[in-house]
């Protein structure tokens, strides 16, 4: 199983950017999929996850400005973050769990103020 994350760079406070994880040798629809951060001296959260009935839920501090949302034909994990703030500069990660975990390289969001 592989997880390449990207779409991560700087963007200005107030705008939006979305993030891609490509993945192989794991079915999606059959998996709990999810984005994670960690913030530079802070512990790693969970941003958001979709289970395979669609299901989503969200950190409460990215409610209402990112989505969460996949492609099972191709294989791919997506994050569109909206609004973004300064305080949602992280390294972004997405993450699989089927059966096993399986997390992708990470990818750097920064949010100038």
């Amino acid at each position: 199983v592989q997880l390449q994350a990207s779409g991560g760079g700087l963007v200005q406070a107030g705008g939006s950017l979305r993030l891609s994880c490509a993945t192989s040798g794991v079915i999606l629809s059959q998996s709990i999929v999810g984005w994670y951060r960690r913030a530079p001296g802070k512990d790693r959260e969970v941003v958001a996850r979709m289970n395979p009935n669609d299901i989503t839920t969200y950190g409460d501090d990215v409610k209402g400005r990112f989505t969460i949302s996949r492609d099972d034909a191709k294989s791919a994990i997506y994050l569109q973050m909206n609004n973004l703030k300064p305080q949602d500069t992280a390294v972004y990660y997405c993450n699989v769990l089927h059966l096993m975990e399986f997390w992708g390289q990470g990818t750097l969001v920064t949010v100038s103020s």
